[in-house]
């Protein structure tokens, strides 16, 4: 199949290049040349631009950082014109971006319009479950277009969970992410406490991971360094996912919470944290880093 893929981060570079291990022919464009290169080397091709990459594609798949960056490429924004434009009618859209489900809805009924199939499939696992290809991907559509997605999907993730109509998977992966914040604030503030004991951080981790705080992160992405040789933190908290893009998240948790009417102390929490970690310095690291704000100095 002939694919535009839009936006190669952490995240989408490794999505990328598993459906060119696939098979499939991947015109590939980012505003990194050097993102560009690393899916030219797995076998993709170079696309000069978001709409040199849609043209004769069948699929396209967007991997981008916030709301505004994926209604700004397919509506437009002010004198540039969308994307929608360019893309064949009948083909199909599939947005692994995470951002508000308002957005994705807004962008599917312009997709609609056009003829054109669009779903949101944002993800979860991580770049290790990006460079894997087992990433779970929360989907929103409807059955037909998931059926159309299903065999793009299988190549990048081991988990494909139909969530509901457009949106739906967007409101999944905020409520999952939200999860995730509060879980890791949780496990950084026992292993700190710990550790302010003499406690040995494996010794530790290992207890409460065989036990009934076991969660996730204790799991395979624990906070602290040289627990986990793979861990961001092993490795300078590089790579990952970053604190901005976690205290997106919760930001996105917390405005559909006002619109719902929703408790969300916790989430609220949470998001307040990685604000102060944001602030202090720490926006570009692995989210797993707001262990530093909890460690004894």
């Amino acid at each position: 199949m002939q694919i535009a893929f839009i936006g190669l981060g952490n995240m989408g570079a490794p999505m990328a290049i598993n459906l060119v291990k696939a098979g499939h022919s991947v015109k590939a464009f980012d505003l990194s040349q050097e993102a560009i290169a690393k899916v030219v080397a797995a076998g993709g091709h170079v696309a000069t631009s978001a709409q040199d990459a849609v043209q004769g594609a069948e699929a396209i798949v967007t991997m981008l950082p916030a709301s505004q960056h994926v209604e700004a490429l397919f509506l437009g924004n002010g004198n540039a014109p969308g994307l929608l434009q360019h893309i064949a009618k009948g083909a199909l859209v599939i947005d692994s971006s995470t951002i508000a489900a308002a957005t994705s809805q807004k962008v599917a009924k312009a997709a609609e319009a056009a003829g054109i199939d669009f779903i949101d499939a944002p993800v979860s696992g991580g770049t290790g479950g990006a460079i894997a290809g087992t990433l779970t991907f929360m989907v929103g559509g409807s059955d037909a277009q998931l059926d159309r997605a299903r065999p793009l999907l299988e190549k990048m993730g081991a988990n494909i969970f139909h969530a509901g109509a457009v949106g739906a998977g967007q409101t999944a992966k905020i409520c999952n992410n939200m999860l995730l914040g509060i879980l890791m604030v949780g496990t950084s503030e026992a292993i700190a406490l710990g550790v302010a004991n003499g406690l040995d951080p494996k010794v530790l981790s290992e207890i409460m991971r065989r036990s009934s705080g076991g969660n996730w992160a204790l799991e395979k992405y624990n906070p602290f360094p040289g627990v986990h040789e793979n861990a961001p933190a092993s490795k300078g908290y590089a790579g990952g996912f970053g604190t901005d893009l976690m205290l997106k998240d919760l930001g996105l948790a917390q405005e559909n919470a006002i619109t719902t009417k929703s408790s969300t102390p916790l989430g609220g929490m949470a998001r307040a944290i990685y604000a102060a970690h944001s602030i202090a310095g720490h926006g570009g690291e692995d989210f797993s880093s707001v262990i530093k704000m909890l460690q004894k100095k």
